[in-house]
């Protein structure tokens, strides 16, 4: 019987007994059956690779659509706020789930981690051709073998190395997607705000530090992000706070007042009315439903 997991949900798949891991912090699934079982925003702790085999998935990671289509590399990197929106009835692929630690004691240095990161977070999914997908899948077959030789004393080296090699192939395929797409300056603008944004939005929502930032001026800055995404910088960053007020609210136990503080609203009422004006709902009320 194949599993039966949420989408992303890493945690469901610690009660089937088809799934290869290594303790708590890597795990290998063959093509699940993913049900739809939530619709809201969501952090997950870990980080995902999905190579997608077949089928179609859609959604959002930190408001960025993505819409993928098999074959394909499909990565969420930990702590991404990720919005699953669709998923065709045909979608099948195989799942590496990795713990932060388990990402941390790999031995790609910071030179060799910041570009690979840097383009997965500009392209969460790469399409795929027949001689790539055979190359990870080639990968992922290695990983499960070498999970499942139990008496290997060496066996959580050899899967580091192994995902260390994958990350260098996949990130070969992620950078040469990164450099065929050619953006105009207010697009390489754009993209700059939105990297700020997503950094400070917890504690700067004013236009002037962004602009400082930047060196432009407000005035300037609102017009080009405006014009060129067709969303004021304002509604950005509000979009920001909400997406991870809605993930805190649903993916942790922290209590409404915490998730003010974390936010740094200057109290829970303040906090509250902000929260119903862009999502038309209290925190509680969205908490519950």
């Amino acid at each position: 019987m194949k599993n039966v997991i949420a989408p992303f949900n890493w945690q469901a798949v610690l009660e089937s007994k088809e799934v290869d891991a290594i303790g708590n912090d890597f795990f290998l699934i063959d093509s699940p059956i993913i049900t739809s079982t939530f619709n809201y925003p969501m952090r997950p702790d870990v980080a995902i690779a999905i190579i997608c085999t077949q089928g179609t998935m859609k959604g959002s990671i930190n408001l960025k659509p993505y819409c993928t289509q098999a074959p394909c590399l499909f990565i969420v990197l930990h702590d991404q706020i990720l919005q699953y929106e669709y998923l065709s009835e045909d979608f099948a692929g195989y799942f590496i789930i990795m713990s932060k630690p388990f990402l941390t004691k790999l031995s790609m240095n910071i030179q060799e981690r910041v570009p690979l990161f840097l383009s997965v977070h500009e392209n969460p999914w790469i399409p795929l051709s027949e001689e790539e997908l055979e190359a990870v899948l080639t990968f992922y077959k290695m990983l499960q073998n070498t999970i499942r030789r139990k008496d290997n004393p060496y066996r959580i080296e050899i899967v580091k190395l192994l995902i260390q090699a994958f990350f260098y192939e996949s990130g070969h395929q992620y950078h040469k997607i990164t450099e065929i797409k050619k953006k105009t300056k207010q697009e390489q603008l754009l993209e700059k705000f939105l990297n700020y944004a997503q950094t400070n939005y917890k504690q700067q929502r004013g236009m002037e530090f962004y602009a400082e930032k930047l060196c432009l001026t407000p005035k300037y800055l609102s017009k080009v992000i405006k014009e060129t995404s067709g969303k004021s910088a304002n509604d950005w960053i509000d979009d920001y706070v909400v997406l991870e007020a809605k993930a805190l609210l649903k993916s942790t136990n922290m209590t409404i007042q915490q998730i003010s503080d974390e936010l740094n609203f200057p109290s829970q009422s303040f906090f509250g009315k902000y929260f119903k004006r862009h999502a038309d709902v209290s925190p509680k009320e969205y908490r519950k439903n």
